[in-house]
């Protein structure tokens, strides 16, 4: 059977449905700190705080879980705001996750971030090997948690996989805490209200990736063979990059009178010390990684997805 942890967050959700697709509802066992809203028929769930070794080893053993997809973590923004919560979730969970994948043989995927680099870091084009030196609480502990990685896949042989993930656009959940929110929550408040306060300047610019592209990256990391990787701490990943001003103007073009303002605050710092493009050929060439969504595409889906949310809300 297959744990997911974290599972009630922006990428759990996806992850869950399309795990639940390719390998039906008794294989997959969606946990997180409480239990979701709304409960899907037929869906395994449980209550797991990955910080308890103890709870985890036994949701583990009890479930014959094989692999285990390590999502529970605080985001960027909410990290430097609560740092001890963010050490003891983001590394202490992994760390306890990695003990157990070693005492159960079980393979893991578990997300890095974008967050690893910092303003010593080339900012355009950054190379997977390259200087590792956040200026975040949130960015310290996803480079602890790649080492840790590639110290239990060195040392104890357990069959890690990761990736550096961009800013993730999704129309499933509401912003969770990110420094990249002002992405997802443009869409929402252009649909909503037809204007949106940007909390970066109009030219910040990330990488970025729409959801669908996120789970076809984890899935498609997760059937390779585990010989063709290269690299043991966490792939750089990307589809495209864009500024704030650039969004808007793609919005724009469906939604003619929408208007965005911007009013930077503390994310931006973090925003300015993030790369603005990101060098993915390793992953493209180890693992044939390919994003199906350009920038006008997800726009286009985003909104149709955005207008049926509110009109049923």
């Amino acid at each position: 059977m297959i744990l997911i942890t974290g599972a009630n967050g922006q990428i759990g959700i996806d992850l869950a449905d399309a795990l639940v697709e390719r390998l039906g509802q008794n294989q997959v066992l969606v946990t997180d700190l409480r239990m979701p809203e709304t409960l899907r028929s037929g869906r395994k769930y449980d209550v797991l705080d990955v910080t308890y070794m103890e709870s985890l080893e036994k949701i583990v053993s009890s479930n014959d879980i094989h692999t285990i997809y390590h999502l529970a973590g605080i985001l960027s923004a909410t990290g430097e705001r609560h740092p001890e919560l963010a050490w003891n979730v983001n590394v202490n969970g992994v760390r306890n996750v990695l003990e157990v994948a070693r005492r159960f043989n079980c393979r893991i995927f578990w997300p890095s971030s974008i967050a690893v680099f910092g303003p010593s870091t080339p900012k355009t084009n950054t190379p997977q090997e390259t200087v590792t030196e956040p200026g975040t609480m949130y960015g310290a502990t996803k480079v602890t948690g790649e080492l840790l990685c590639k110290f239990h896949q060195d040392h104890h042989h357990v069959d890690i996989r990761s990736v550096r993930f961009p800013g993730i656009i999704s129309y499933s959940s509401p912003p969770g805490g990110g420094t990249t929110d002002w992405a997802v929550d443009m869409f929402f408040q252009a649909v909503k209200n037809g204007s949106y306060t940007c909390f970066v300047t109009e030219e910040t610019r990330m990488p970025m990736m729409y959801m669908p592209d996120a789970v076809k990256s984890i899935l498609d990391i997760m059937d390779s063979n585990y010989d063709s990787l290269t690299v043991r701490t966490s792939y750089n990943l990307s589809a495209f990059s864009f500024s704030a001003g650039e969004l808007a103007a793609a919005i724009r073009r469906h939604i003619p009178l929408f208007e965005c303002s911007y009013e930077p605050d503390f994310r931006q710092a973090i925003a300015d010390s993030w790369p603005s493009s990101i060098d993915d050929s390793r992953a493209r060439n180890d693992w044939k990684w390919q994003p199906n969504y350009d920038l006008e595409a997800m726009v286009s889906d985003m909104l149709t997805h955005v207008r049926a949310k509110n009109a049923n809300s």
